[in-house]
C-alpha cells in the first residue's frame, strides 16, 4: 500500500464517524473492521456546553489516524477557516477538504476546491481533496500541492457504488504513482472490493456502515472486501475476453467418429 504523506496505513479502509446509533456501536464497528483512519467533523462540537467532548475522547481512544474534514462547507473561506480550527483541535496536518457546490448531489465545487487546496497546502496542511474523477481537475489539485486524490464513487450517502468505472480506471492509469481513495457513494462491500480491484489504494465510507442494521458486522464485511480486492489486484487478474476459452485441455482428448 502506498504511503499517505509519508504515513503508512495498516489497511485501505477509512470510516466516517457520523450517524451511528450509539457511541458503543461506533466503537464496535471500528474494532471489528480494523479501519486505519477515522474521519471526523468539527460540526459535532458544542460551543456552549462542550457536549462534543465525550465524542472526541471516544475517537481518540480508537487509536487510529484522524482525518478531520470540512464537511458542509460551501465556500473557500468557510473550508479554510474550518481546516484551521481542525488543526488546532486535533493537532494534525491532515485535512479532508470538501467544498460543496451543489446541494442535491453534494457535488464538489472543483473551482473552489483547487483554490482552497492551494491556500491550505501553502499553510502547511496535507490535503485530502474530495473531488470528481475529472482528470483536468486532478491535475490542478496536484499542482496546488495535493499528494492524494479522493474521487467520489457516487454522491455522498447514495449507496450507488462506482458510477463511472471508465473515469475511475482512467484516473488510476493517468496517475499511477498518486495515492487514490474512493470517497463517498459506496453501499455494499462488493463495491469496495471492485474499487480495490481497479487499483485504488483505499476506500472511505460512512453511511453504508452507520445505517446498516448491524453496523459492526457491516464494517467487518467491508474490511474483508477491501482485503479481498487488494489481494485480487496484486495477483494480476486475468484480462476479460469476448470468446469462451476451455479450462480443460483438449490435447489428447479422445474423439468419437
Amino acid at each position: 500500500m502506498r504511503d499517505f504523506y509519508g504515513t503508512a496505513l495498516a489497511n485501505g479502509l477509512m470510516l466516517g464517524t457520523a450517524q451511528y446509533p450509539s457511541p458503543a456501536i461506533l466503537k464496535d464497528a471500528f474494532e471489528r473492521s480494523g479501519a486505519s483512519v477515522a474521519t471526523v467533523s468539527l460540526r459535532r462540537e458544542s460551543g456552549q456546553d462542550r457536549a462534543g467532548q465525550d465524542f472526541w475522547h471516544l475517537i481518540r481512544a480508537l487509536d487510529v489516524h484522524l482525518l478531520p474534514n470540512t464537511a458542509g462547507c460551501h465556500s473557500v473561506k468557510e473550508a479554510v477557516t474550518t481546516a484551521h480550527m481542525a488543526r488546532e483541535v486535533f493537532d494534525t496536518k491532515w485535512i479532508k477538504l470538501e467544498v460543496i457546490g451543489e446541494e442535491d448531489l453534494l457535488q464538489p465545487d472543483v473551482f473552489g476546491l483547487v483554490e482552497a487546496a492551494r491556500i491550505l497546502t501553502e499553510d502547511g496542511f496535507q490535503v485530502f481533496p474530495y473531488t470528481t474523477e475529472d482528470l483536468v481537475v486532478a491535475e490542478r489539485l496536484l499542482h496546488a500541492g495535493c499528494e492524494v486524490l479522493m474521487p467520489w464513487g457516487a454522491p455522498i450517502g447514495s449507496g450507488l457504488g462506482l458510477n463511472n468505472i471508465f473515469g475511475l480506471r482512467a484516473m488510476r492509469a493517468h496517475f499511477p504513482d498518486v495515492p487514490l481513495v474512493i470517497d463517498a457513494g459506496l453501499g455494499l462491500p462488493s463495491q469496495a472490493a471492485a474499487a480495490m480491484e481497479l487499483g485504488f489504494d483505499a476506500v472511505l465510507l460512512n453511511t453504508a456502515v452507520a445505517k446498516a442494521g448491524d453496523p459492526a458486522a457491516m464494517a467487518a464485511a467491508f474490511a474483508a472486501a477491501v482485503n479481498a480486492g487488494q489481494l485480487a489486484q496484486a495477483a494480476d487478474p486475468m484480462e476479460p475476453r469476448d470468446m469462451a476459452a476451455p479450462s480443460t485441455p483438449v490435447i489428447g482428448k479422445a474423439f468419437l467418429i
